[in-house]
């Protein structure tokens, strides 16, 4: 394939892009139009758990393709059925409304946490969340986020979400009013620099919930589905949530998201919830193939024996250069470094030959990990040969 940069022309500017378009991908491999390869550890952002062109994604696009695409979500299909089933067969929730992309999963927890303190609580509408919290890009879950300069970018803002710090119980309580009808975070902040929520708060907060009568909401579109070890990250907690959202690594790949809740907190009512993509089942089936394959026995054990292994790897590497140490869960991890070339060191790993190296810098000051869950040893080994000599210029 020939490209030259007049050929994205007709795409409309969002961010820069490097000059290559990758054409292929297997595993934890992809191709460009040259034909150099790139072992990849973003992953499309942790959406592809199963790393690239995993046999039972294609299976099942093309098994479901050649059956039936889209009835619209007027009507049940056999997919999204059999989706709905498995993921609260293996949770604590009781219902499930699937969507396209995660910020709609969440839009949708706000939407039914209004709805329900509305119901239940006088109108109740304020959603404490956290600064350093990523929930999505419309216009709700940007006010909702707690990304630095955010509250600027299309002000105004949609009004109800104070921020509180993660970690701090005291500096929730400070927040919670009249208004209050929920609390939300994610279990470890992803964009915000990989920071977990510790088991502790996370505890503290489902109590300091349930006595103030609040729901709580966890946004597990990034660390939902295996990426931290268990199926979701609030398990590690021993915690049951009232409302999560799922997104990223539900699909394997391709456009699918969840809200879950219990049957308690379900208030909508017809015309209050929808979406013309939502449980079709061509995607649907993918996600049955990706939850078939993450609760069979053994995966998520190894998933995180294998977070272990690459969390060790990068505490030997930043002890050998003198960095600031790592830190994350399973599969989802940071490089904290020592001054913020984090960019520039994504960019020399990019370039890299004869193989180039994909790494993220949500924050300049570290690199975050998110390689498939089926990531070999050997992967994670080649991985930090190609980081070392970066690193130690």
């Amino acid at each position: 394939m020939d490209f030259s940069p007049a050929d994205a022309q007709p795409l409309m500017w969002i961010t820069a892009r490097p000059d290559l378009v990758f054409v292929e991908g297997r595993g934890s491999w992809l191709t460009d139009h040259r034909g150099k390869r790139y072992l990849d550890f973003v992953q499309g952002w942790a959406v592809n758990c199963l790393g690239h062109g995993h046999p039972a994604i294609v299976d099942a696009l093309t098994t479901q393709a050649g059956k039936l695409i889209n009835p619209s979500p007027a009507f049940y299909n056999e997919p999204s059925l059999k989706l709905a089933r498995g993921l609260t067969e293996h949770s604590c929730f009781d219902r499930v409304f699937f969507a396209s992309t995660g910020a709609e999963a969440n839009e949708g927890a706000i939407k039914l946490a209004r709805k329900w303190g509305k119901v239940h609580k006088g109108g109740a509408f304020e959603i404490v969340t956290f600064n350093g919290s990523f929930h999505g890009r419309t216009l709700a879950t940007m006010s909702a986020s707690g990304k630095p300069g955010w509250d600027t970018l299309f002000a105004p803002q949609v009004p109800g979400f104070p921020k509180a710090t993660l970690n701090d119980l005291a500096s929730v309580e400070a927040l919670i009013g009249p208004d209050t009808v929920a609390v939300m975070l994610e279990p470890v902040q992803g964009e915000g620099g990989v920071v977990p929520a510790s088991a502790e708060f996370l505890q503290a907060l489902r109590r300091l919930t349930l006595e103030r009568g609040l729901l709580l909401i966890v946004d597990e579109v990034q660390t939902g589905m295996g990426r931290i070890g268990t199926l979701f990250a609030h398990q590690h907690a021993g915690i049951e949530p009232d409302i999560m959202t799922l997104g990223k690594g539900i699909g394997g790949g391709v456009p699918l998201s969840a809200l879950l809740a219990k049957e308690a907190v379900c208030c909508f009512e017809a015309g209050d919830q929808g979406g013309t993509y939502n449980g079709n089942p061509l995607m649907a089936a993918v996600g049955v193939a990706v939850l078939d394959t993450l609760t069979a026995p053994g995966f998520l054990a190894e998933v995180a024996a294998l977070g272990d292994y690459l969390g060790a790897k990068l505490r030997e590497l930043s002890d050998e250069l003198g960095l600031n140490g790592e830190r994350g869960q399973g599969l989802l991890r940071a490089l904290l470094l020592a001054d913020e070339r984090g960019p520039a060191v994504v960019e020399a790993a990019r370039n890299l030959a004869p193989e180039g190296l994909l790494l993220n810098a949500p924050r300049p000051h570290l690199l975050r990990f998110m390689p498939a869950l089926n990531v070999t040893r050997n992967e994670i080994d080649r991985m930090i040969e190609q980081l070392r000599p970066l690193l130690a210029k």
